[in-house]
C-alpha cells in the first residue's frame, strides 16, 4: 500500500488531499471538500495531463508570436515533445483565436490552438 499527498487544483479551495493506492489501484481519496477533489486525485495518481501553453512564430504579423494552448489535456509524458515541436512552427497572418497552430502535437490527437488574435502587419 502506497499514501500520495497532494493539493488538489479542482477549484480555489487547494484542499490537502491523501490519495491511497494498492496495486496500482486508488482506494480511497481523503481531505477532498467537493467531487472534484476525488476525481482530481484518481486521474493525477493514475493517469497525470496537463495542459500546455506556450507561443510560436508568426510571418507577416503586428506581432513576432502568438500565444496558444493545447485544444485539451495531454499526457504528462508528452509535454516536452509537444514543446519540442512547437519550436518548429510558424503560422501566417492573420491569425484567429482558436486558429489551429499545430494540429495532433506529438502524436497526442490534440490539437495546439492560437489564443490570441494577430493582424496582418
Amino acid at each position: 500500500m502506497e499514501t500520495r499527498e497532494l493539493i488538489c487544483i479542482g477549484c480555489p479551495l487547494g484542499c490537502p488531499l491523501t490519495v491511497t493506492v494498492e496495486n496500482n489501484e486508488v482506494t480511497s481519496v481523503t481531505g477532498n471538500t467537493c467531487p472534484r477533489g476525488d476525481a482530481y486525485a484518481r486521474k493525477e495518481v493514475t493517469n497525470p495531463t496537463r495542459i500546455v501553453t506556450s507561443t510560436v512564430r508568426v510571418s507577416g504579423g503586428v506581432s513576432p508570436m502568438v500565444s496558444c494552448k493545447t485544444a485539451s489535456d495531454i499526457p504528462k509524458g508528452k509535454i516536452f515533445a509537444v514543446t519540442e515541436s512547437l519550436k518548429e512552427v510558424c503560422v501566417k497572418a492573420p491569425v484567429a483565436i482558436g486558429d489551429v497552430v499545430l494540429a495532433n502535437a506529438a502524436g497526442t490527437g490534440v490539437d495546439v490552438i492560437a489564443t490570441k488574435n494577430i493582424e496582418k502587419a
